[in-house]
């Protein structure tokens, strides 16, 4: 942290994020004001670094954070000062928050009169850490392959031309020319007891390409099959293919959990801590 400042809108930020994230919450819309000014009973007026309030059951909450952006312990001197402060301002609930911590003495004082101390810090490398020094997980690298579906070029099918004389008008003398879309060109396998297009058979060769890429061919001789396409119903001996299969494309995916870390609340008078990641939240994170 820079100052003071940019302390408070850091605390602000992750405090606000809890208060969204709480249900009772959800329809009051509570804001978290920085340098809010009130008036004591004596008519002193008092700045707070952060507060907010909300009414439940009829009755209104109110809460003040004072933030010490500190590279030491916060001393008894800094807690005394706050006690002064709220003391002539009633139903106030005070909290201090610091990124390092408290002396003994400081923390003593803050219980007994019911304060809260918070240390709300960014990570640390102990954060990716269980209560036993196991480490968590803080990065997951994949590496996502995508395999393109083979693209058949050519298609080539023997047809049975003593069969079509004999059951067809075509004239065998003649090269048989048919065209359509691959999902047209249907195969028909009597022994089988199936019946599939061109579009089909293009996803299954990748598994006759044996480790192969690029311009590869395949065939396949039938006992009793039917080449279907165009309103014609031939029987076919075999088929010979061409296709194109292209290498995987691999795409690496890096997830790095810790650049979604916002930052760490501990909550020293419940020995527990909360983690706010940018798209959620944490409750008792170690």
């Amino acid at each position: 942290m820079s100052d003071g400042k940019d302390y408070e809108q850091f605390v602000k930020s992750l405090q606000q994020a809890l208060l969204d994230s709480e249900k009772f919450s959800e329809q009051k819309n509570i804001e978290i004001e920085i340098n809010k000014k009130i008036l004591d009973n004596f008519g002193i007026e008092r700045e707070f670094d952060l507060y907010w309030e909300y009414e439940l059951a009829g009755v209104t909450y109110k809460t003040v954070i004072e933030c010490k952006d500190y590279a030491s312990r916060v001393s008894i001197e800094k807690i005394d000062a706050l006690i002064g402060k709220i003391r002539d301002i009633p139903d106030l609930k005070p909290v201090f928050a610091t990124k390092t911590g408290y002396q003994s003495g400081a923390e003593t004082k803050a219980k007994a009169n019911r304060m809260d101390l918070l240390i709300v810090r960014k990570q640390r490398d102990d954060d990716w850490e269980d209560k036993d020094g196991n480490p968590l997980i803080r990065e997951i690298n994949i590496e996502m392959q995508i395999l393109p579906c083979p693209r058949i070029t050519n298609f080539r099918p023997r047809i049975d031309g003593n069969w079509a004389k004999e059951n067809t008008n075509l004239n065998t003398s003649s090269q048989l020319i048919s065209s359509g879309m691959n999902n047209e060109i249907f195969i028909e396998d009597v022994v089988k007891n199936v019946t599939y297009s061109l579009y089909d058979l293009a996803s299954r060769l990748d598994s006759e390409a044996n480790g192969e890429y690029g311009d590869l061919t395949h065939s396949e001789t039938f006992q009793e099959a039917y080449l279907i396409n165009n309103g014609l119903r031939l029987k076919m001996l075999s088929y010979e293919v061409d296709f194109f299969l292209q290498k995987p494309i691999i795409n690496p995916v890096n997830i790095d959990l810790s650049k979604e870390l916002v930052g760490v609340i501990e909550y020293l008078h419940k020995g527990s801590s909360t983690a706010i990641f940018k798209d959620r939240i944490i409750k008792d994170w170690k």
